[in-house]
This record gives C-alpha cells, structure tokens and sequence, in this order.
C-alpha cells in the first residue's frame, strides 16, 4: 500500500492541476523493500508482569531519554447505570484537585518540576491516567500516578466546584452538533445497552451525582485485577515492576459480598435516529456498521482499512471535493 500527496508546487501537482485528473497510485505485490517480519525486527519487546494481586505491568523499552507511563482501567460509561452514567468522567474531573499527600498546589508543583505533562481521560470501556516524562524521573512519575489513582480527594468543596465545571463542558458538548451526532449514532446502535451510553453522562446526572456515588463507583471498579500499569520509551521492566510492587501491590483484589460488577452483554441494532432542524444551515450526518471486536483476527485489517479511507473536511484544501488530493491503494 503506498500514499502521496500531490501539491501544486511540485511538478506532479502542477500537471494534476493542469489536468484536472485524478492520478492513481499503487503498490503491486512483491514490490514492498521490507517484508512485515523485517519491519518486526527494530520494534521494541513488550513484556508483561502479573502481581500477586492481579496487577499487571507492561513495557517497551526503546531507549529513549523521556517515556509515557500510566494506569489503565478497566471502568468506563458501559460499566455505569442510568442513575451514575458519567461518574467516572466526573471522577477524571475530581483526580487533579490533589491527595493528602499532594494537595492540588502541591501536585502542580510536582509536575511543573520535572518539565512533566499529567493528563487523563475517559471512554466508554477504560479510565487512564498517565504522564509523559523524562526517563531518570519514572519513579517520582509511577508515585504521583499512584496517589492520584488510590487516594483522590473526594472534598465536598471541590465536588461542587467541578460539578459546576463539568456542568458547563456538557452543555458545549450539547452545542457541538458533530458530538452530538456521534453520541446519537451509538446510542440507537446500542440501543438499551450500557454501551449505548455517553462517556460523559446525561447533564441531569451530573448534577445529582453525590460523593458516595463517586466512592461506590471507586470501590466497585478499581481493582487490581483491572488495572494496568503500561510505560514506553526509556523504561527498564524490571523497575517498572519493582514500582509497581511499592505502589500498587496494596491495592485490593477482593469485593464485598456480592458487589462484583458483571458486564451486560451489548447488542449491535440496525437502525436509524434523526433529528431534523431545518434553521440550520449544515447537516451532520453518520453512518456506522456492526465491525470487528478488537479481540478479532479481523481487527488489525479493518484499521488498515480505515487508514486507507482516510478522512477529508474543507479545511484541508487541496481543491474541490472530487478533485482527489491523494488515493491510496
């Protein structure tokens, strides 16, 4: 598979503008330098460690001076109910307002220090936490990332303050006709499923979301077993490991009673929602098909494939819709 791109200023791009006729690029069997097995050769190993307690560590040393470390978890708005949907949005909201060990000035402090970048983010399926740093600093990375993820300041105080932030981003998510257009495609395709609910929740919830719903979802979600501790660049495994053991060994593995969470099993309905307003002047428009599980063999095809399609909008320029700026085969 082969792309390129013609511009005007070259001379393939000033005979397509003279033409005004797509040209065609492929890439034949046989003609690629390096086969898929050589290109494995240079990449990096990942290796994966179990803890004790069903914490697991992964890592791919590449020997560079910076690396990204962080904390996956397996809890996102398909493990919420219609009562707490958009809980651990709320929560990736509260996780900078600091710890006991490292009130929220403190914390800043922290990472402004090491030239760092702390950042999170939710999906329907997992919560990450994680930093981008130079190497020498992992330790004092993976210590910060543990306190955030196990000892988040639940203050009532600080509650209200994001509530009234998380508020705000709902309802500029509410404007962004393209969000909204995509969250409607996933809602009527998983129609009465979680998965079929918004990352980011109804606004009705995050208004009434409590601090005991937010250390329920805590206690529920966040265990051992479903986390993660993933790093790449200049990281060594073994000190990885070795951090993980100091800062995530504790964490629990067990539930209490009966309160282990089990995943509904979600549907893929063939359907069609639209909501029609015509003082508008633009149409968002989505169109989805049932896909591969990312556990498929399918999977890494279907990228491939959507690489290929790739995407256009009228910001890019290049000439008129029709008048192909690249084809890729």
């Amino acid at each position: 598979m082969a792309a390129s791109v013609c511009r005007v200023g070259s001379s393939v791009g000033r005979a397509l503008a003279k033409t005004r006729s797509p040209i065609l690029l492929s890439l034949r069997r046989g003609q690629a330098s390096v086969s898929y097995a050589q290109s494995l050769v240079g990449a990096p190993e990942t290796q994966l460690t179990a803890l004790d307690n069903g914490f697991r560590v992964a890592s791919e040393d590449t020997g560079h001076a910076t690396c990204t470390v962080g904390v996956w978890i397996s809890a996102g708005s398909r493990y919420e109910s219609e009562k707490n949907n958009g809980a651990g949005f709320f929560l990736e909201h509260m996780a900078f307002k600091g710890t006991k060990k490292h009130p929220q000035t403190a914390l800043e402090q922290q990472v402004e220090s090491m030239g760092a970048h702390l950042s999170a983010y939710t999906s329907r399926e997992h919560t990450a936490y994680y930093m981008k740093t130079l190497s020498k600093d992992l330790p004092k990375a993976v210590e910060l990332l543990s306190d955030v993820v196990q000892n988040c300041s639940l203050n009532e105080a600080d509650i209200e303050q994001q509530r009234n932030v998380v508020v705000r981003e709902l309802e500029e998510v509410e404007g962004n006709l393209q969000e909204v257009c995509l969250d409607l495609l996933h809602a009527t395709a998983y129609q009465g499923t979680p998965l079929g609910q918004s990352v980011l929740g109804p606004s009705s919830t995050a208004r009434n979301l409590t601090r005991q719903d937010l250390v329920d979802y805590i206690n529920s979600h966040y265990k051992a077993p479903r986390m993660v501790l993933a790093a790449a660049g200049g990281v060594n495994h073994e000190e990885l490991v070795g951090l993980a053991k100091s800062h995530f060994g504790g964490v629990s593995f067990e539930y209490e009673g009966d309160a282990v969470p089990v995943l509904s099993p979600c549907r893929f309905t063939g359907s069609e929602i639209r909501m029609r307003d015509d003082g508008l002047p633009l149409a968002h428009i989505a169109i989805a098909v049932e896909g591969a599980g990312v556990s498929s063999p399918d999977v890494v095809p279907l990228m491939v494939a959507n690489a290929i399609i790739g995407s256009y909008d009228l910001t890019y320029g290049g000439g008129k819709v029709g008048n192909c700026s690249y084809v890729a085969l």
